[in-house]
């Protein structure tokens, strides 16, 4: 019996010591997974960390490159600027003298010129110039300063750059046309599509011609504004002194003869009436003498009675 029991209890004694060490190590061997996933984990969050970087730094680069085509695209922008002006000068041949100077300073050009003059009092003009669009606001405050008064300043401006892209396209995707029917044609046998080949392609050639034209005057317009100045001057005119009519003594002398040929005119007509007239008037004394002599008569007879 003793024998048994002490075999029983080193039999438990083993048992649990077993047990216990099946328990440690189940512990450690969960302490290792879960440090290796907590590894993993970390490691993915590292990388998920450096993925969202990268992607934020592409981010930037494509906001930055996007900004760079805005910038470039305002820079590139084509605006054609047209100013008028009505200027009121004091001397007018110097102010447009000063103002070919300046065309000249900026290296423009003055396409038209006219002047005009409503008596002597007011001489007009209009000069329609080409300046650079850099130097387009500085000269027009170089023409403002020679003025006496700005009577009105206008100034108007057309963003063409749309236009202009699109013309670049029509005329890029017309030379691709034009250098299929060009290969066309040289592989061309029969002479109907010779002929066809032909006409198309003058036809493409001629809308190239167009697009280049547009083009052209959309750059010049572009690259020169357009200013048109009216000026005005207005000078008071004294009237002169007229050194005849001040003559005083020449005067007098004159209307002296004016009054003795008035008088002897007068004169002169008095006796060709009377010596002409010269039976009627004795007639007519003769009748008034006789009818005076009848009516004193007639009133010293009443008298006596």
């Amino acid at each position: 019996m003793k024998k048994l029991n002490r075999l029983f209890t080193i039999f438990f004694i083993f048992l649990v010591i077993f047990i216990t060490g099946c328990s440690a190590g189940s512990e450690e061997k969960s302490a290792d997974m879960a440090d290796s996933n907590n590894a993993k984990m970390n490691s993915a969050e590292s990388s998920g960390g450096e993925q969202a970087d990268l992607y934020n730094g592409e981010n930037d680069e494509s906001q930055q490159a996007a900004n760079s085509a805005k910038i470039i695209k305002v820079q590139n922008q084509m605006v054609i600027y047209q100013a008028d002006l009505q200027l009121r000068v004091k001397k007018f041949d110097q102010t447009v003298r000063l103002l070919e100077e300046k065309v000249i300073k900026y290296g423009g050009y003055i396409s038209e010129s006219n002047v005009s003059k409503e008596g002597s009092e007011q001489v007009s003009g209009s000069m329609m110039i080409r300046i650079p669009q850099k130097h387009f606001q500085a000269f027009l405050h170089d023409a403002e300063s020679q003025a006496a008064e700005v009577l009105q300043r206008s100034i108007t401006g057309q963003d063409v750059t749309e236009e202009y892209v699109d013309l670049e396209s029509r005329l890029k995707s017309k030379r691709v046309v034009e250098e299929r029917l060009t290969t066309f044609m040289k592989s061309a046998v029969k002479t109907e599509d010779l002929l066809k080949i032909s006409a198309d392609l003058g036809a493409v050639q001629e809308e190239i011609e167009t697009i280049e034209g547009k083009m052209k005057y959309l750059k010049n317009q572009t690259s020169l504004s357009t200013i048109n100045i009216t000026l005005y001057e207005k000078t008071v005119v004294v009237p002169s002194l007229d050194k005849d009519k001040l003559n005083t003594w020449e005067k007098t002398k004159k209307q002296f003869m004016k009054s003795i040929n008035m008088l002897l005119v007068g004169l002169s007509g008095l006796v060709i009436f009377i010596v002409g007239n010269l039976p009627v008037l004795a007639i007519i004394f003769i009748i008034g003498f006789f009818l005076l002599y009848y009516f004193k008569k007639r009133k010293s007879k009443q008298g006596q009675d």
